[in-house]
């Protein structure tokens, strides 16, 4: 019995030392753990804190770079206004210079003036001595006399028939430059059109953007089908209730404009209905070309003019230059030839049809590279327009030189109408950026020395480096850079671009 209570102590003895044991084992872990967390926490803050310096260097970092980026764009409008104010300053200086000679030229011209009626006075007073004197004479016979007499009169009436045919030439130099701005002026005066500002729009408004999804159709169907239909393409973007149509060709761009139009308030979009409705509005659109060239051509009083050339002139209806409707300018500039030819007997008509049709190669549907002028001229020549007619097409971009004072008239009609307030928006920074950027482009290429843009943008000249451009290379060069304006700017017409090759050779004497 003892020895089983003995084993029994023993026994809970065993079982409670363990526990104690493992009370404090588990104390201690829990106190590593502990500990752990704590190192682990403090760690985290020391890497918080390394990232959050490392952000904050970033963001300085990029707040310099934003800094030094906007210092330098604006160094660099503050570099082209001031290129700007010294061009402008420049032209002040020369126009001062031109003046200040005219004020002397002026000057010089009155001393001589005054010096040439003080020796006339001169010459006056000594032939009425020389008068006397003969009169005081009494030996000479009445036959010398006589002869004497006349020799004086006829010198004396030469001289002044001299003195007034100088005065008449000068009188009439003066007077046609006043009539011919008193013609100009009254012509611009009479001219009751208004001033024409229109823009062909290329974007069509959407009710919302899930119109967008049902324009596109299923897998794209829908818009390759007006694509195909129209020639134009359809950029649908990010711009929320509007696609964007974009053409060369102003007829296909109304086409396909109004037909869209129209499909978004049908909302039946669908290939079948596309095709029926953009076979609707061409032959409409067909009918306005008509109706607006035989509008201009009855308003004219123009007659006998083809099918073809109304066609021509009723596309002009869709087109714009520089927001100036080619149309209603044909149309201004053939009634200010005709006010201007009447004013100075030239042929009216011939003028007048001149004027319409100086533009009509802008209407023709082509492919050629020619400018519109030689494709007007040409279109002219096949319907057997006047040979006058012809050459003012030809000449109004002073491509070829006028022949006839027709040409001459339509010429200052275009100027007149193209210059109105109000008739183009380019404005003057738009015209000298142009200028820059042609000359620009060209003194980017190797070879090139200097580049001047001249004809008011339409022809540039290149004078290149004689040692390093060749006469091969010379040709290479400007195709390189004609294409590279084709690339990067847009501009009417077209640019001629020439290049100049010399060589010099110097030496001194000595």
């Amino acid at each position: 019995m003892p020895r089983f209570v003995l084993a029994l102590v023993f026994l809970l003895s065993g079982l409670i030392l363990g526990w104690i044991i493992r009370l404090v084992y588990a104390r201690f872990q829990l106190t590593s753990v502990e500990q752990k967390a704590a190192r682990l926490n403090q760690e985290a803050i020391k890497e918080a804190e390394a990232k959050k310096k490392e952000l904050l260097l970033e963001t300085r970092d990029q707040l310099l770079k934003e800094r030094q980026q906007q210092e330098r764009e604006a160094r660099e409008r503050r570099n082209e206004l001031q290129k700007v104010e010294r061009r402008i300053l420049q032209k002040e200086e020369n126009l001062e210079k031109k003046q200040t000679e005219l004020d002397s030229s002026r000057k010089q011209l009155s001393n001589r003036e005054e010096r040439l009626t003080q020796r006339e006075k001169t010459l006056a007073g000594e032939e009425a001595k020389w008068l006397e004197e003969l009169e005081r004479i009494a030996g000479m016979s009445s036959e010398d006399a006589k002869q004497l007499i006349i020799e004086t009169m006829t010198n004396d009436a030469r001289h002044d028939a001299q003195v007034m045919v100088n005065k008449i030439e000068q009188e009439a130099q003066l007077k046609a430059d006043k009539v011919a701005r008193d013609i100009i002026i009254t012509s611009i005066q009479r001219l009751a059109t208004d001033v024409s500002s229109e823009v062909t729009v290329s974007s069509v408004s959407l009710p919302s953007d899930e119109m967008k999804g049902r324009i596109i159709g299923r897998e794209g169907r829908n818009i390759r089908t007006l694509e195909t239909l129209t020639g134009v393409d359809v950029i649908i973007d990010d711009t929320p209730e509007a696609v964007v149509i974009s053409c060369f060709d102003p007829v296909r761009k109304e086409i396909a404009k109004v037909s869209l139009e129209r499909l978004i308030q049908d909302g039946r979009i669908h290939p079948a209905r596309i095709e029926e409705v953009v076979q609707k509005v061409t032959r409409e659109i067909s009918k306005i070309i008509m109706e607006e060239g035989d509008k201009v051509l009855f308003d004219l009083g123009i007659h006998n003019m083809s099918q073809e050339s109304v066609k021509a002139l009723g596309r002009l209806y869709y087109r714009t230059s520089y927001g100036q409707n080619v149309l209603y300018h044909a149309k201004e500039v053939a009634v200010l030839s005709g006010m201007i030819a009447a004013e100075v007997g030239a042929d009216r008509e011939i003028a007048k049809r001149g004027g319409l049709l100086h533009d009509i190669g802008k209407g023709i549907e082509t492919e050629s590279d020619a400018n519109h002028a030689e494709m007007g001229a040409e279109m002219a020549k096949k319907l057997g327009e006047d040979p006058r007619v012809i050459n003012a097409i030809l000449s109004h971009h002073n491509d070829i030189e006028p022949s006839c004072i027709e040409s001459v008239i339509v010429q200052i009609a275009d100027a007149i109408s193209a210059a109105r307030p109000g008739a183009r928006r380019e404005t003057l920074n738009n015209y000298i950026k142009r200028l820059e950027n042609l000359e620009r482009i060209s003194e980017s290429f190797e070879g090139v020395d200097k580049a001047y843009a001249i004809q008011a943008g339409r022809e540039l000249r290149i004078l290149v480096n004689h040692d390093s451009v060749s006469d091969d290379k010379a040709k290479e060069l400007a195709k390189e850079i004609a294409k590279r304006i084709e690339a990067e700017l847009r501009y009417p017409g077209r640019i001629k671009v020439t290049i100049i090759r010399e060589t010099r050779v110097v030496e001194y004497a000595r």
